[in-house]
C-alpha cells in the first residue's frame, strides 16, 4: 500500500540529482574552452562564481577541490584562462572558503533532516501502519494520501483488525487535517484496537470511540475545542456471510457487485465526539455478502474533490469502469482522482476495499 508522495531526493537522504553535480563541472569546461577560443574578452573571472554553485551539489571536500581548481586556473597565467593577481586572487579565495563552509553547513542540515524524517516516518507508520492484504477471511486493499505535503498521516484514518467477535474495520475522518490531527487519529485508533478485543457489539465500539473523543476534548487546554470525527465501522462476524455496519456521520460505503455499484444504505448516526453515542447507541445495519462482493469505504476527501470547473468527483459513476483495472480498484481510483483534480485533491484521502471470500489465511 502506497501512502507517500514522491519527493525530492534531498528530503529522502538521497544524493542530489546528477544534473546538479554535472552542471558546475560542465560550466567550468565551457568557460575554459570559450576563453581559449576568445582573445578579445576575458571570461575567466566567471569561474569565481562556480564554487558557490558547487556547494549546493557537492560536499565540503568536493567544493574545496572545485575552489582549488578555480584558483589554479585564475592564478597560473601560463594556462591562459585569466590573469588574476593580488586582491583578485584573495577575493576568489575568500569566495572559495565561504563556499566550503556553505557546503559543510548544508551537509549537516541534510543529515539532521534525514534523521528527523526517519524518526517521523517511523512514528507515523506506528500510528497508521499499512493495511495487510488479508485479515482472517477478509481481503483488504488500502490507500492513504495526506493533504499536507511531506507527511504520512493526516486527519483520515483506517484500520482492519481480527478479534474474538470477527474482523472489524474502521474508516474515519477527524476534524482538520495535517499534523494537528495526528494526536486525535492516534487516540481513535488506540481505542478501536482495544474495542476489537473487548466490546461484543459494533454499537459498543462506536460508543467507546465517542467517549474517547469526549474525554480528550474535555482535557484539551483550549476552550470549546469542538473535537469530533465522522466514521464508519464494519464487522464480519465469524462463520457468517454478512457484514454489520455502523455509520457515524460518514459518507456511505459503496458495494461493488459485478458491474453494479450502489451505495450501502444504513441508519446514520451522529459524528463521534458529540457525546451522543452513550444514551442512544447508533443502529447496526446487517448486510448479506455474496461471493465476489466488494465494499469500498472512503473519506470525503474523495467525493468532495473538485476539478477545474468546480464539479465534484463522481466516485460511484467512475467505479464500474475503474473496477476493470488489472492493477486493482483502489489504485485505479487514486489515479483517476489525481487526473480529475489535476494534481490531487487538497484534502486527506483514504480508501479501503474489503471483500469476504470465506477462506482463512494459510499458516
Amino acid at each position: 500500500m502506497r501512502r507517500v508522495r514522491d519527493e525530492p531526493g534531498g528530503l529522502r537522504g538521497e544524493p542530489p540529482p546528477r544534473w546538479a553535480r554535472i552542471a558546475p563541472a560542465a560550466a567550468l569546461v565551457a568557460l575554459v574552452l570559450a576563453q581559449a577560443l576568445t582573445t578579445d574578452v576575458e571570461l575567466g573571472f566567471f569561474l569565481a562564481g562556480l564554487p558557490p554553485v558547487a556547494a549546493f551539489a557537492y560536499g565540503a571536500a568536493g567544493t574545496a577541490i572545485f575552489a582549488a581548481i578555480v584558483l589554479v586556473l585564475l592564478g597560473v597565467h601560463d594556462i591562459g584562462v585569466a590573469h588574476a593577481r593580488g586582491t583578485d586572487l584573495a577575493t576568489v579565495a575568500v569566495v572559495g572558503v565561504l563556499s566550503v563552509v556553505i557546503a559543510w553547513v548544508r551537509q549537516r542540515r541534510d543529515a539532521q533532516l534525514v534523521s528527523v524524517r526517519t524518526v517521523a516516518e517511523a512514528a507515523q507508520l506506528a500510528v497508521l501502519p499499512p493495511v495487510p492484504e488479508r485479515v482472517g477471511p477478509v481481503r483488504c486493499s488500502g490507500l492513504y494520501r495526506a493533504a499536507q505535503r511531506g507527511t504520512l498521516v493526516g486527519g483520515d484514518l483506517y484500520d482492519v483488525r481480527a478479534g474474538p467477535y470477527g474482523v472489524r474495520a474502521l474508516v474515519g475522518d477527524v476534524q482538520g487535517h495535517g499534523l494537528a490531527a495526528v494526536a486525535t487519529v492516534g487516540a481513535l485508533l488506540g481505542a478501536f484496537r482495544e474495542a476489537v478485543i473487548d466490546d461484543t457489539g459494533l454499537g459498543a465500539v462506536a460508543a467507546r470511540l465517542d467517549r474517547r473523543l469526549v474525554a480528550d476534548a474535555a482535557a484539551a487546554s483550549v476552550e470549546h475545542p469542538e473535537l469530533f470525527a465522522t466514521a464508519v465501522l464494519l464487522e464480519f462476524p465469524p462463520g457468517l456471510d454478512v457484514v454489520r455496519i455502523v455509520s457515524c456521520g460518514h459518507p456511505s460505503a459503496l458495494r461493488v457487485r459485478g458491474p453494479a455499484v450502489e451505495e450501502v444504505v444504513v441508519d446514520p448516526g451522529p459524528p463521534l465526539g458529540l457525546g451522543l453515542a452513550g444514551p442512544s447507541p447508533p443502529k447496526v445495519t446487517e448486510l448479506v455478502v455474496r461471493p465476489g462482493d466488494q465494499l469500498l469505504l472512503h473519506t470525503d476527501g474523495v467525493t468532495e474533490a473538485r476539478d477545474a470547473t468546480g464539479h465534484f468527483y463522481p466516485l460511484a459513476d467512475r467505479v464500474p469502469v475503474l473496477a476493470r483495472d488489472p492493477e486493482g480498484l483502489v489504485g485505479a481510483v487514486w489515479r483517476d482522482l489525481f487526473a480529475f483534480t489535476n494534481g490531487g485533491p487538497n484534502d486527506d484521502v483514504a480508501l479501503l476495499l474489503l471483500s469476504l471470500d470465506g477462506r482463512e489465511p494459510s499458516t
